[in-house]
């Protein structure tokens, strides 16, 4: 393990206080007694959340709603004063934000004044992105914001692999806006932040696995990921499941379809441990609920407490435990499976 991986391990813990702690021993405590007795107990506050700056996106990628323009729910950015509301009811216990689900986080024109935001509270922040909008200053800002994790998406190594899945993508952007970052970092004499390639093994980029160490060491990248792609259409095959079943999600049976490799148990983490905040305050269960089909309250109308520990939220918690497979949003679920490819 690299120093930088071990420095942004060591940054995770230094957000804990004896309350954020107790806090989630109570978490574990209660998931774990749910599990074994399959009944919903709950105690504590989420330690982690997904915070969706936008919906809004400026690619097409095809395994993605926010790219397909597939969405029923609206396309819209989240608002300052509504966020720090947010914030203030979460601070004791939630050391941990994502800020990313469905959209490109760079699209909010305000992005860095929510990670100031929660950086003001001591939470760990993270992100995602395409970076399509980073120049040489936009890299400082970042740096100088405090962001802890920054997710760079590069899903190809040509134009023509890249743009494949990455639709309107243009890789030169994502090279040069990884460069300004690492730039950034050393002008600034700062570790953070900790910048991941994240590279989602598809049959269209397979075979280029390889080559991207020797792009990262090249440009300074602290850590490379290798993501499995989940994949909407996948029972009679698709075009982007890669022909080695060891960058896959899914398996091929022997009657010719597909099936998704790792079938979890009836009991979910998540369902304890966090929650998805969509731009507009809808709360819904975990990021595989992109189109929030599953909303279990808003922050419009109610408080995150409230909502977290309401009868719907209980009654989804059971439906879990029960017969997760019977939940749509479950059926293609990575919990539990590795997504991440060795």
């Amino acid at each position: 393990m690299r120093k930088s991986s071990i420095n942004d391990s060591l940054r995770i813990l230094r957000m804990l206080s004896f309350q954020r702690a107790w806090n989630l021993l109570r978490l574990k405590w209660s998931f774990l007694w749910s599990k074994w007795f399959k009944k919903a107990w709950h105690r504590g506050n989420p330690f982690a959340l997904s915070i969706e700056p936008t919906t809004a996106c400026n690619l097409g990628c095809p395994a993605c709603p926010s790219g397909l323009k597939a969405f029923t729910r609206p396309t819209g950015k989240l608002d300052l004063q509504q966020h720090e509301q947010w914030l203030e009811q979460l601070k004791k216990h939630t050391f941990y934000i994502n800020y990313y689900f469905q959209g490109e986080p760079f699209l909010h024109p305000q992005f860095l004044d929510l990670i100031r935001a929660a950086k003001k509270r001591h939470i760990y922040t993270a992100t995602s992105t395409n970076a399509h909008f980073i120049d040489a200053k936009k890299a400082l800002e970042i740096v100088d914001s405090g962001l802890d994790r920054l997710i760079i998406s590069i899903d190809g190594l040509t134009q023509e692999t890249y743009s494949s899945y990455r639709v309107h993508g243009q890789l030169d952007k994502v090279i040069a806006a990884s460069k300004h970052l690492v730039a950034a970092k050393r002008e600034r004499k700062q570790q953070t932040p900790f910048l991941i390639f994240q590279f989602l093994v598809v049959k269209a980029n397979e075979h280029e696995i390889d080559t991207l160490h020797e792009l990262a060491d090249e440009i300074g990248i602290d850590e490379i990921r290798f993501k499995s792609a989940q994949v909407y259409d996948y029972e009679n095959g698709n075009e982007l499941i890669p022909d080695n079943e060891r960058y896959s999600r899914y398996y091929k049976k022997k009657d010719g379809t597909y099936r998704v490799k790792f079938k979890g148990g009836d009991h979910c983490w998540r369902m304890w441990s966090s929650a998805v905040l969509t731009w507009d305050g809808q709360v819904v269960p975990c990021c595989f609920d992109k189109d929030a089909q599953h909303t279990l309250g808003t922050l419009q109308t109610e408080s995150f407490s409230t909502i977290w520990n309401n009868e719907r939220y209980h009654d989804f918690r059971t439906s879990v435990l029960q017969d997760r497979n019977a939940i749509e949003i479950c059926t293609n679920c990575s919990e539990g499976a590795k997504v991440w490819v060795d």
